[in-house]
Formats: C-alpha cells, sequence, structure tokens
C-alpha cells in the first residue's frame, strides 16, 4: 500500500511518517529528493538558474536567496514547480522500483506534481497556523515573519483536506498526535490491534 501524506510545512507529518519505519515501511520525503537532486542534477540547477539568475552560485543553490523570491511572488513559485515537480516525480517512480508492501510518500505538492497518482490513499495532517510557525522558526531558525510567508505561499489547509482521502489534526502534543496516527492504522487495518 502507498500512502500519500500531505500538509502544509510544520503541520507535523514526521511523527505519521516515523510510524510507517517503525512498521517496516518505506518513507520517501519529496522535499529530501528535491535536495538531492539540486546536489546531483546539473541540469535541474542549471533550468533553475536559467529562470531564477543569481541564486546559484558555484554550482551551489541559495536557498534563502530563492524563497526570497519564490515566497512573495506567486508566479515566481509557480515557475519554480514547473521546472521541479517533473524532476521530483520521476526519481519518486525510480525508488518505488519494485513496489513495496507498504510506503508513503511525503510530499506538499502531492496533487500538483502528479504523484497522488502513485498512491492508494491520499492523508492530510493539518495544524494551528500559530503552532506551525513556532515549529518553523525552532526547526529552521527562521523569523516568524519568514515563517508566516512560507505558509502562505503554500496552498491554504482546507485545501488540503478537500484533496484527501483522510485528514488528521495534529493540535495537541506530540505524544496525542503519534496515538492518533497509531489508531488511523489500525482503522485501516496496517496495524494490528494490541
Amino acid at each position: 500500500m502507498i500512502l500519500g501524506i500531505t500538509g502544509g510545512t510544520g503541520s507535523g507529518k514526521t511523527t505519521l511518517l516515523n510510524i510507517v519505519q517503525e512498521l517496516g515501511g518505506t518513507v520517501i520525503d519529496c522535499d529530501a529528493v528535491y535536495h538531492q537532486l539540486l546536489a546531483s542534477d546539473k541540469s535541474l540547477l542549471a533550468a533553475i538558474e536559467k529562470r531564477f539568475p543569481g541564486v546559484v552560485e558555484n554550482g551551489v543553490l541559495n536557498r534563502k536567496a530563492l524563497g526570497q523570491i519564490v515566497f512573495s511572488d506567486p508566479a515566481a513559485l509557480q515557475e519554480l514547480n514547473a521546472i521541479t515537480h517533473k524532476a521530483v516525480a520521476a526519481q519518486v517512480r525510480h525508488l518505488l522500483t519494485p513496489a513495496p508492501k507498504l510506503a508513503a510518500i511525503d510530499a506538499i505538492a502531492l496533487f500538483e506534481s502528479g504523484i497522488s497518482e502513485l498512491c492508494k490513499l491520499t492523508v492530510a495532517v493539518t495544524a494551528p497556523e500559530n503552532v506551525r510557525i513556532q515549529r518553523l522558526m525552532e526547526r529552521d531558525g527562521i523569523s516568524a515573519e519568514y515563517a508566516a510567508a512560507r505558509i502562505h505561499a503554500q496552498l491554504p489547509q482546507e485545501e488540503f483536506i478537500r484533496l484527501c482521502d483522510y485528514h488528521l489534526v495534529n493540535d495537541g502534543t506530540q505524544a496525542q498526535f503519534r496515538e492518533k496516527c497509531l489508531a488511523f492504522f489500525r482503522e485501516l487495518g496496517i496495524m494490528k490491534e494490541e
């Protein structure tokens, strides 16, 4: 079974993904795939540099410089996504060959990239915006303003909920959300009742 896991940055998808790993499943983090491609795929970097001159320095993408451009300009973000989604989707298909018994694909752009078509079911993970901002500030060492800009550059949470088959709300402690995720996997029959 291939699960597509999505939701805005800072929503807490990692807890759900960690349980898939604990169950022996394969986890594919599309953000990590993207960063690996940036390090290994010269044609991807060249395409980004061509559209956004000055964001690649000595063969390395300056993520903050690119982020300042695309997170404040929806059209620029759409152009960046058009370049990157195709490369990431191709790599995800490669990583799922041969098909594992259980896999979860973590993708912010699960539907826009076409990766959702590989999934048996999709799950939206959401959390209150103030909690997400705090998590991003702590995790990435960024300001509240930059964290909010990143959140607002993504789809609204309601859209993730509308698009997905299931919805998990991460509005408590990490332990509480973990219990919610375990109950979800038992409901799906992926885990047996204890």
